[in-house]
């Protein structure tokens, strides 16, 4: 009996063993675990520290680099280059002197954005806020007299859409297939019927500016200044028009102004009434004034650029004053020294050394000038 009561005393004395070091051996499995844990908490921490370190580092280097050292020179920047203005007046049917057909109209968009071609607005132009992509050239879209064929409505499924083989809606189309070419052009319209569909008028002003378009004034009646010797009737034609249009778009400012005919006064001492004037109480101040014509302008940094005398391309293929667009997109193609090439930088005006002399300094503005050497 005592035999048995010593095995069961030593049975239990193992079992306390036993159990005591099960314990202490859980207890060290979870100080290490908790070890483990702290540690991996730790370097997680050194970790998003050291990163943040890191980007902080390459922030401030990012910050002191100079930006002319991102300029890629290998695409030839040249910002005292020419800019092609162009002007279009019909959409239409029938290929003729005045009138693109829809087809003509998107094949111009199309070559255009295929050789590198973007539109930007013609106040971003005058003011030489060009932001294009590096290698790539601005253009300036006009359409001229405010016809219905620019920017028609028609009625489908009980619904007005746009008319898609109208000016604004090919532009519109275009712009969803190919988003990085804007939505930039200015309409200049004359008379109390822009657009020719009067029960729309106002929506379609509006509607104009809503997308990034422009309004351009184009006198009250198509007016030949050529034929004007009294400033009087030069500010009534502008003023009155600038005043009607912008009655009808809240907060919009008309001023940009294309000659009719491209014709001036022949006494040039009326000239600056096309400029700024006042008709009735309301006063008009154009910051471009743009000619009928047939090459390109230059650069808006060149010394030669003159705002009131804008020169423009007719967008045509029919040979009638000279030369359109298409043989100035060859005279570019063979020459491409000659097109403005972008920078990519909106800030900096980037030109080649050979062109330095053409830069008039004074209408660089805040704009830091860029000259290399090729």
């Amino acid at each position: 009996m005592k035999k048995i009561i010593r095995l069961i005393s030593i049975a239990l004395i193992l079992l306390l063993f036993v159990s005591g070091c099960s314990k202490n051996i859980k207890d060290a499995n979870a100080e290490d675990i908790q070890t483990t844990e702290d540690q991996t908490q730790q370097n997680n921490v050194e970790g998003e520290e050291n990163k943040e370190s890191q980007q902080e580092e390459s922030k401030e280097e990012e910050i002191n680099v100079d930006p002319k050292e991102k300029i890629d020179l290998s695409l030839k920047p040249n910002e005292a280059g020419q800019i092609m203005v162009l002007m279009y007046h019909n959409i239409g049917e029938e290929e003729a002197e005045w009138v693109r057909t829809p087809e003509n109209f998107k094949k111009d968009l199309k070559t255009l954005y295929e050789k590198g071609y973007r539109p930007i607005s013609l106040e971003d132009f005058v003011n030489n806020n060009i932001d294009v992509e590096a290698g790539l050239t601005p253009v300036v879209l006009t359409f001229d007299d405010g016809n219905q064929n620019n920017f028609n409505i028609i009625e489908k499924d009980g619904q007005k859409i746009v008319d898609p083989n109208s000016a604004v809606g090919i532009l519109e189309e275009f712009n969803k297939e190919y988003p990085d070419f804007p939505l930039k052009a200015t309409f200049f319209v004359f008379g109390e019927n822009p657009f020719r569909q009067p029960e729309l008028l106002e929506y379609k002003l509006n509607y104009l500016i809503e997308k990034g378009f422009d309004i351009g004034n184009h006198t009250v009646g198509h007016n030949d200044m050529s034929k004007i010797s009294d400033p009087n009737k030069i500010q009534e034609y502008i003023g009155k028009q600038a005043a009607f249009l912008e009655s009808l778009i809240p907060g919009y400012k008309v001023n940009t102004y294309a000659l009719s005919y491209g014709a001036r006064p022949k006494d040039k001492s009326l000239y600056p009434y096309l400029q700024k004037g006042e008709f009735e109480g309301k006063s008009y101040e154009n910051i471009a004034i743009l000619n009928v014509g047939w090459d390109p302008s230059v650069s808006p940094i060149d010394k030669a650029f003159d705002p009131y005398a804008i020169h423009r391309i007719r967008a045509s293929e029919t040979k009638v004053d000279g030369v359109g667009m298409y043989d100035w997109l060859t005279v570019f193609d063979k020459n491409p020294e000659r097109r403005f090439i972008s920078d990519g930088n909106p800030d900096i005006v980037t030109v080649p050394k050979k062109f330095e002399e053409k830069v008039d300094k004074e209408k660089l503005g805040d704009k830091e000038l860029y000259i290399y050497e090729e």
